[in-house]
């Protein structure tokens, strides 16, 4: 298994070897005859390059794809069907690039049938070639690197492990309190007062995690966090979901996140990658219908409540939030104003009295009728659109929420892992933020079994429930 400059010298190197060949192929005669036969061709002319036009060609092709290929050289591990998609759109990239240089330039084209076959060959060389020599991720580690914040939480995980420790990352002034010596890459940390045994490597600070796990070819990261902030420790499993390294807890963590179950001794791995890559896409594809959809099919609804709000009182017709969004971080979302003006001004980020079926002064003659018909969400549609949030999720709280929810129910972050949604398992149950235990558990039943299929049935749940809602309200 490939790693290190090893690996950005073979992959690059193939890269260029499959590149340079795929135009010579594409510009042989016997390819060019051979194109003219299928029907998406004949329209095509076939022009063949000399040697000259062809060695200036590969070399413009090669710049131009190795650039394209470049995110492909990092040497992270990377499961099959993710390989292949990069490669495929960094080809598309490619060819559209070269398209582009020979529209401005003429002296740079390729052909377009020699273009075309070019796409085509590359599209079908290239994803073997990283698959071939891809780092995939190991099941057992043999390398692993110990992210925390804590020195006790690190020391102990160092020592009850059986898999050799690379070392440690953590923020410079917990690795080394004292700063008796330079928290630097490679540097030793002392164990004076900072509670990390003396062979205990700091292989640099937080915010170069991916650096350090990609430099020092780590299998696995082991989570040392004692009372991580969100950033922190939602920071971390983010840059491990990215590199393509897999996050393991302590077991005796193990209730405050989402795990597989499988254990390793006194590890478990972390959960980050619930959906599998098909259904990923096929969700995303289809939120980005269905918000395109309806906000087409809502445009002239959305101008009347517009009006409307704006004739009924005073104030914005939008009101934003943030809210919390996968992995811990946070995200604006819009809704339509069914509250007068500051309506929080005095009271602060406070669950509206209507979750507790309440009568809330501080709701609008037309916001009433927006929550009743749920008409108030609408906006949040471009959310969906962006990439915030998706239809089906766990419902984003704010932070300030959050941070209080917490205080009681430890494992809430649970709900984490998976993007938001407009509409979710524990919607479609009657369950309000004033029960906290009981919508995390709805939630987190949800990402344990969701797929296109559980999301299009609750979909079809909240949209009946909807219409229930409407029709009771204008009797």
């Amino acid at each position: 298994m490939l790693s290190g400059w090893r690996y950005r010298l073979v992959s690059g190197v193939g890269a260029t070897a499959l590149a340079a060949g795929s135009v010579a192929a594409a510009n042989h005669p016997i390819a060019q005859r051979l194109a003219v036969v299928v029907p998406v061709f004949d329209r095509l002319p076939s022009t063949t390059l000399s040697n000259g036009d062809l060695s200036l060609a590969i070399a413009t092709t090669l710049f131009v794809v190795l650039g394209a290929l470049v995110p492909l050289f990092k040497p992270r591990p990377r499961r099959v069907l993710d390989t292949i998609l990069l490669v495929e759109k960094r080809v598309a990239l490619a060819a559209v690039a070269l398209a582009a240089v020979g529209y401005f330039d003429y002296t740079y084209r390729l052909p377009r049938t020699t273009l075309v076959l070019t796409t085509i060959g590359l599209g079908v060389v290239l994803p073997a070639w990283f698959v071939a020599v891809r780092r995939s991720p190991r099941v057992d580690p043999e390398r692993t690197v110990v992210v925390g914040d804590d020195p006790e939480s690190i020391d102990e995980v160092v020592r009850e492990t059986d898999v050799p420790v690379v070392g440690y990352v953590a923020p410079s002034m917990l690795a080394n309190p004292r700063r008796s010596a330079p928290v630097t890459d490679g540097g030793t940390a002392s164990a004076t007062d900072g509670g990390l045994t003396p062979d205990s490597k700091c292989l640099g600070g937080l915010s170069r995690l991916d650096e350090v796990l990609i430099r020092h070819d780590a299998d696995a990261a082991l989570l040392a966090f004692s009372h991580p902030d969100r950033g922190e420790f939602f920071g971390a499993l983010d840059t491990c979901f990215a590199v393509g390294v897999p996050a393991m807890v302590h077991d005796q963590h193990a209730d405050a996140v989402l795990t597989t179950g499988v254990e390793r001794d006194e590890f478990v791995a972390i959960d980050l990658e619930p959906w599998d890559l098909q259904e990923r896409l096929l969700k995303r594809a289809f939120d980005i219908c269905f918000a395109t959809v309806a906000l087409l099919a809502l445009a002239p609804l959305l101008l009347l409540i517009a009006a409307a709000i704006k004739l009924d009182s005073p104030g914005p017709v939008l009101y934003s939030q943030e809210r919390t969004a996968e992995f811990g971080d946070t995200f604006t979302v819009y809704k339509f104003r069914s509250m007068i003006p500051d309506a929080e001004s005095d009271t602060g980020a406070v669950l509206s009295a209507e979750d507790d079926g309440e009568v809330d002064p501080r709701v609008t003659r037309v916001g009433r009728l927006l929550r009743e018909t749920h008409l108030d969400e609408v906006p949040q549609l471009w959310s969906i659109l962006v990439g915030d949030m998706s239809v089906v999720g766990p419902r984003p709280e704010r932070p300030e929420l959050d941070d209080d929810i917490q205080q009681s129910v430890h494992t809430w972050q649970q709900r984490w892992f998976v993007r938001p949604g407009l509409t979710g398992l524990a919607q479609i149950n009657d369950v309000a933020s004033t029960e906290p235990s009981e919508k995390l558990r709805y939630d987190v039943a949800y990402i344990r079994n969701q797929s296109f299929w559980f999301d299009l049935r609750i979909l079809l749940r909240q949209l009946w429930m909807v219409a229930e809602d409407a029709v009771g309200f204008l009797r």
